[in-house]
């Protein structure tokens, strides 16, 4: 049914639509891709305008606000509402809905970044086996002295020393590993009292 039809009958569509899958990220030219099949070519976002951007720091802020809520707020109808939210989904602006966890209260009281030089050509191979791993919640490739930084979360450093050196020491692409222990974390996600900056 479509979203002006439901609106029209008072009744609310789902504003959670299936999340598409992740694009390949690039691969720097230190560490280039394999070959292999070629990913599919993701097609250039639509602009944003300013109603874009005022739901985008909406569900930033609130993941579970409601079609109703985000169109009051930004002065639409839920149709249109709902229409831009899809829309943001498909052109991959929005990669999927969540929740910010508290880490150590969630039973996670360790968390590291971890930095990784790898062998030239396995990025892909490498990045498939770090999301495999139990507490990894932010892989990177990046530039400078390492090739890639990895996040993980674990529930005290008795595991998180079994993690880096049982099981990402283990990868054969793995050249060699650095581990930061976090102390603190702040989480600067988009609040009411601080608007999200939107290019």
């Amino acid at each position: 049914m479509a979203a002006e039809q439901m609106a029209d009958r008072g009744e609310e569509p789902d504003r959670t639509p299936p999340t598409p899958a992740p694009s390949a990220a690039p691969a720097a030219p230190s560490v280039a891709a394999p070959a292999g099949p070629e990913p599919v070519p993701v097609p250039p976002a639509r602009p944003l305008d300013a109603i874009d951007r005022d739901i985008l720091r909406i569900l930033q802020t609130d993941g579970r606000a409601s079609i109703r809520s985000v169109a009051e707020r930004v002065h639409v109808s839920r149709a249109n509402a709902y229409a831009r939210i899809n829309r943001l989904v498909e052109d991959g602006v929005i990669r999927g809905f969540g929740a910010r966890v508290d880490h150590e209260r969630a039973g996670q009281g360790a968390s590291a970044y971890i930095t990784l030089k790898i062998v030239q050509n396995s990025w892909r191979t490498v990045r498939e086996q770090l999301q495999a791993l139990p507490g990894a919640t932010h892989i990177a490739l990046v530039s400078g002295d390492f090739d890639v930084l990895l996040l993980v979360h674990t529930p005290d450093n008795r595991a998180l020393r079994e993690l880096v050196l049982t099981r990402i020491q283990s990868i054969p692409e793995v050249l060699s590993t650095r581990t930061l222990l976090v102390f603190e974390e702040t989480d600067l996600g988009p609040r009411p009292d601080r608007p999200a900056e939107l290019a």
